[in-house]
């Protein structure tokens, strides 16, 4: 086992190992993660790649998860809820980044945000979360639920409401994001 998908699992309440692993498969969120680490490094064609890219389809469905093999995501990456979680295939998500259910990280195709959102370490992103466009998300941030963001978010804050507004707080993803494995 790598030590990205070591990340990952240890980030379902930490879990390693054999024992662990076998466990973390049971987790519809560590599950999608690993079969999604296994298609992005194995090519389509391989027998990997396709079982990979069969269970992501699967599972997808099966979950409402639509994540893009080609999405840039960090290890330590951690799936909440079932629900559907959209993440387009430019998005870029950094380490120990944590989703919840009905969010979209997601690109605007035309006007001044055109792109797609780049998202540093130590993100929490609560339920129903929008981040659209060109836009850049610092580190340690919490993205409370329901927030539509559209714009830059500085590191250390607290994005909150619809329009969202920046809350500046010291450390506001600490007892959001656990079991980071270092």
């Amino acid at each position: 086992m790598n030590k990205t998908i070591r990340s990952d699992l240890f980030r379902y309440g930490g879990l390693k190992g054999f024992k662990g692993f076998r466990k973390g498969m049971k987790i519809p969120g560590f599950r999608y993660t690993y079969y999604l680490r296994m298609a992005k490094n194995n090519k389509k064609f391989t027998f990997k790649g396709a079982i990979a890219r069969f269970f992501i389809i699967r599972l997808g469905y099966k979950n409402g998860y639509q994540i893009d093999f080609e999405a840039q995501i960090g290890k330590g990456f951690y799936i909440g809820h079932y629900g559907c979680v959209v993440v387009a295939p430019q998005a870029v998500l950094g380490e120990n980044c944590n989703i919840s259910h009905n969010v979209t990280i997601g690109g605007i195709y035309s006007g001044r945000k055109k792109g797609f959102p780049s998202i540093k370490d130590r993100v929490w992103i609560g339920t129903g979360a929008v981040i659209v466009g060109n836009i850049k998300i610092g580190s340690d941030v919490r993205i409370s639920p329901n927030s539509f963001i559209n714009f830059d978010v500085p590191d250390n804050s607290t994005v909150i409401g619809n329009p969202a507004r920046i809350i500046r707080k010291d450390k506001p993803s600490e007892g959001y994001i656990n079991y980071i494995l270092d």
